[in-house]
């Protein structure tokens, strides 16, 4: 193949890309064909590294060669981009995990898959020349090729910053990035290659690094931390347009570029994906949810189109006025189910499950499982029939021989109940992975028995409501051993988009309900804010504006704005129909209390958010209502005498 030079010289596997006059970019077939040499060479016991370099000045890869899945996909046909993307990510993922040295010298551009070759390896060499980014939110993606998780791992917001942005790293910012590890002298590249052939460690590359020319990033943390410390796209286009200064208005320039949608997406992605669970399977499963529906439902083609086969540089975005609703992001980021990205060649969803509780939550969430090819018996006492879920006559029956069981139930006395009946059925070493929201001391009961029968228990309440459940997008507060915690992990990846180990058994618990402590009053707090600035004259668009950009700031403001037609979209649009409904935080208020008293702890304000929350469900018409329409109430009663 011309396009690039595959051979062994001395104890290197040796790749070189041979396109300089497409900047190297990667092919279809020289994805494959590097697969095919990393393969081969894993057990060759004559290869001790690799060494990827690239012919040619200006690039080392510039990124892949998109202009067949153009052709293909305005075609309608969707299945060659889909592939491509598929085979090119297992491909960043051997790279990532190769058992050898990888070494990659980077000149000139690296961008796009031209990342996913030359930044997973473990000694990423960057030179005089180098500018390295993650232009794709310009063509209508998102940062993929596994660049998702350098992004996440990226100092402070600096992840959201430059997938937002495509920003360029030259050396120095490139290894403060966490995209590139020694800055060498291009002119000695040829030598330190040589020695590598020649059987030189790898070692010796640190040994050849020089300090780079300042960057600029470290010097301007300080301020993209403060503009893209929002939850969505929108607090950082508002905190951007609310700063004069030189900083934001460049930022916002780069931004404009960009497809709304695809930024919205990025900085979703990166939040998903920071914390202690990220891993390059889960960057690159959650990257291909969105490639395998860029062309049908983003604006991959229209970027192609403007950028590309056009060259207009105008291409026409869906919103265009940065305002991208949170069901368009969800929906590009929803499980895949059975076409969901596999990285092994055999298959992985051995376990069979258990579900318990397929209301509302449950129903959604089983489903989900059973999508992405995990078999899923199910009961309920209402609830007969589920997509994908094999029913059962009981919830012992569901649990027989299941290797995980999971349970969303509506209280702490169902919860124990139900235990007693899955326990017996279920096998030594299973995990019962509770999803409800309960009292701490249900919670640590039922493992204290599970563990009786040695069985392994975690608690695992659910941030997200219904939505979230339905979309794969849950944030899931875990209490269990870190074993427990381990074998649930592939659960939560598929049904949610975050889950944190808080403790033992009975920590999520615990963190669910101080975060809904935290939620209802904010809630109140936002709602009485509102209805003060009706009665003293303030537009609510203008107050939004100001106190969703200071520090007036909170999720209860800026993500799920109780105003109507103000902020994003959220229940308040429709009718406070609930996303979380008002009966179900009055249950976590009661929880609250219930725990605060158990502990002697001081809640003044959780128990006055519960009052209130108990007035406006049982006493006036707050019952089936979202939690958020606490506002039309504060508006409609005005102070009291």
């Amino acid at each position: 193949m011309t396009d690039i030079h595959i051979r062994t010289t001395g104890v290197a596997g040796r790749i070189t890309l041979a396109r300089p006059q497409a900047l190297n970019a990667l092919t279809y077939e020289m994805c494959l064909a590097i697969e095919a040499a990393l393969d081969q060479w894993r057990a060759d016991p004559g290869v001790a590294h690799i060494v990827i370099d690239a012919e040619g000045d200006r690039a080392f890869c510039a990124g892949g060669d998109i202009a067949e899945m153009y052709q293909t996909g305005t075609a309608g046909d969707f299945t060659y981009g889909r592939r491509f993307w598929a085979d090119e990510y297992r491909l960043n993922a051997k790279i990532f995990n190769y058992p050898k040295p990888v070494v990659s010298f980077l000149q000139g551009f690296t961008m796009g898959g031209g990342v996913g070759i030359g930044c997973h390896g473990s000694h990423r060499i960057v030179g005089q020349s180098s500018k390295i980014a993650m232009p794709e939110c310009g063509i209508g993606l998102i940062p993929d090729v596994g660049g998702s998780l350098m992004l996440a791992l990226a100092p402070g917001r600096l992840g959201e910053y430059l997938g937002t942005t495509g920003a360029r790293m030259a050396a120095a910012d490139a290894i403060y990035a966490g995209f590139a590890d020694h800055h060498i002298d291009e002119a000695t590249w040829p030598d330190l290659i040589r020695a590598l052939e020649g059987g030189a460690a790898c070692d010796t590359l640190a040994e050849a690094a020089t300090e780079p020319p300042t960057g600029a990033l470290s010097s301007r943390q300080a301020q993209i931390d403060q503009h893209f410390g929002g939850e969505q796209l929108g607090d950082i286009t508002n905190s951007l347009g609310h700063d004069e200064g030189s900083f934001a208005e460049d930022t916002l320039a780069l931004m404009a570029r960009n497809s709304p949608l695809s930024m919205a997406c990025t900085v979703e992605l990166i939040h998903r994906l920071r914390g202690p669970s990220l891993s390059i399977a889960k960057a690159l499963g959650l990257e291909y949810r969105f490639t395998y529906r860029a062309m049908e439902h983003g604006d991959f083609l229209e970027g192609i189109r403007a950028a590309i086969i056009d060259k207009d540089r105008s291409p026409k975005w869906q919103y265009p006025d940065l305002s991208v609703p949170a069901a368009s992001v969800s929906k590009m980021l929803m499980p895949l189910g059975e076409n969901a990205l596999v990285l092994e060649e055999t298959p992985v969803n051995a376990l069979k499950i258990g579900f318990v509780g397929l209301g509302n939550m449950g129903a959604p969430m089983a489903a989900n499982l059973a999508r992405a090819g995990y078999v899923v018996a199910g009961y309920d006492t209402v609830v007969k029939e589920v997509t994908g879920v094999q029913m059962a006559n009981t919830a012992a029956a569901a649990a027989e021989g299941a290797d995980v069981v999971l349970t969303m139930l509506p209280n702490g006395d169902i919860l124990r109940t139900v235990a007693a009946e899955v326990l017996p059925a279920m096998a030594s070493g299973a995990l019962l992975l509770d999803c409800s929201t309960v009292d701490v001391d249900s919670a640590r009961a039922v493992a204290a028995v599970a563990a009786d029968n040695g069985q392994i228990f975690v608690d695992a309440p659910v941030s997200g409501g219904i939505g979230g459940a339905a979309a794969g997008t849950l944030t899931f507060m875990a209490g269990g051993s870190e074993a427990a915690f381990a074998k649930a992990q592939p659960l939560f990846e598929i049904m949610g988009q975050k889950a944190v180990h808080c403790g033992a058994a009975g920590a999520g618990q615990a963190a669910k309900i101080c975060n809904n402590m935290i939620l209802g009053a904010t809630m109140i707090a936002t709602c009485e804010a509102f209805a003060l600035a009706d009665k003293l004259g303030l537009d609510r668009a203008r107050m939004f504006d100001v106190v969703s950009t200071s520090s007036g700031y909170s999720w209860s403001m800026n993500a799920y704005c109780p105003a109507p037609g103000v902020g994003p979209q959220s229940p308040a649009d429709n009718g406070y129909q609930p996303g979380f409904a008002a009966e179900l935080m009055l249950k976590d208020l009661r929880l609250s209390q219930q725990a605060a008293e158990a502990v002697g702890a001081d809640t003044p304000m959780g128990a006055q958010a519960m009052e209130l929350y108990r007035q406006f469900v049982e006493d006036e018409d707050g019952l089936g209502l979202d939690f958020s329409a606490m506002l039309p109430r504060f508006v409609k009663q005005g102070r009291p005498e």
